[in-house]
């Protein structure tokens, strides 16, 4: 038996997830087969490559070795297959990185949409906050990531998606309290000390803050919360109000019952998801034929979202 390519994905997953459910995932397998990978090559090279007693699953110095070549291996093998990409449009090996308020709502329709109308794609996901995968995609890691924020255009640039609204999230009655009906609020007028957030590092957060002109240190409520699945729970329970963006809406809505949205008063607070690539890397027709799939997949999601926007929008009196 030699080394393979696949063991060395899913050991350089697990050094990254440092989990093996969270690695597995990321290569889109179940998780007995990505151990049993990680304990043939374990196998091939006479010892453990982590220590699975501890907690943080930390390498060992075999570990440690392996992880420095396998990542120039990988890495140019990915380039060495790119190439393909880069021909024929979406085929190949493609690693995509994507923050954690658009991933769990666009990759639902967005994967199976690529496996249809393009077999040969061999897409890997990274979900990650900006700054790290703006770090991956710097590096080499991942060929693009999409992101809602400007990032450094001498080392990257953007190419704008679609524009994603934000809508106030609560119960009618706290909603109601905040803002009667039928006035849609100015985001400066919400309370910071009603205000849900992500935890610091999400940039989501920092766009609400922005919108509210509230400073992080007056939130009452700074929860470090890593999901909008989570704030939502918190705002359909009464804790406080959120931003929930239109992406997000048929998922958290069918989530959660209690909860109620109301659109602000225009200018509409808003982010704009872009598609950010290296500087370098060529205007290829991969690189359009991903916008388009992205696109595609959002649409139906910001569609009926504002159709619930018109739906809830008006918080009537009980």
């Amino acid at each position: 038996m030699t080394v393979t390519l696949r063991q060395l994905r899913y050991f350089l997953a697990l050094t990254e997830t440092r989990h093996f459910g969270k690695a597995a995932d990321r290569v889109h397998v179940s998780q007995p087969a990505l151990s049993v990978q990680i304990r043939d090559l374990e196998a091939l090279l006479g010892g453990p490559l982590v220590e699975r007693g501890s907690a943080g699953l930390p390498l060992t110095p075999l570990g440690r070795q392996l992880e420095e070549k396998a990542r120039a291996v990988v890495d140019g093998a990915q380039a060495i297959e790119g190439l393909g990409r880069r021909r024929s449009g979406l085929s190949g090996p493609l690693a995509v990185g994507m923050i954690p308020t658009i991933a769990p709502y666009l990759l639902p329709a967005l994967i199976p949409a690529l496996r249809r109308d393009h077999p040969d794609l061999d897409l890997s996901v990274q979900e990650a906050p900006t700054a790290r995968l703006a770090e991956a995609l710097a590096a080499g890691r991942i060929d693009a990531a999409v992101l809602a924020t400007d990032e450094d255009t001498a080392r990257f640039r953007a190419l704008p998606l679609f524009n994603d609204r934000f809508l106030l999230a609560g119960t009618a009655p706290l909603i109601r309290s905040m803002t009667p009906p039928p006035v849609h609020p100015h985001p400066d007028a919400v309370d910071s000390e009603r205000l849900l957030l992500l935890e610091e590092g999400h940039c989501l957060s920092d766009q609400a803050l922005a919108a509210c002109a509230i400073d992080r240190s007056a939130l009452r409520l700074d929860l470090g919360a890593t999901s909008l699945a989570t704030l939502s729970g918190l705002a359909s329970g009464g804790v406080g109000v959120t931003f929930l963006p239109e992406l997000s809406l048929a998922s958290e809505l069918a989530r959660q019952e209690g909860l109620t949205v109301l659109r602000f008063a225009n200018p509409e607070p808003s982010r704009q998801v872009r598609l950010l690539l290296r500087r370098e890397t060529p205007d290829d027709p991969w690189v359009g034929m991903l916008a388009n799939a992205l696109v595609a997949s959002a649409e139906p999601l910001l569609a009926h979202a504002r159709d619930a926007g018109r739906v809830y929008e008006t918080v009537a009196p009980p």
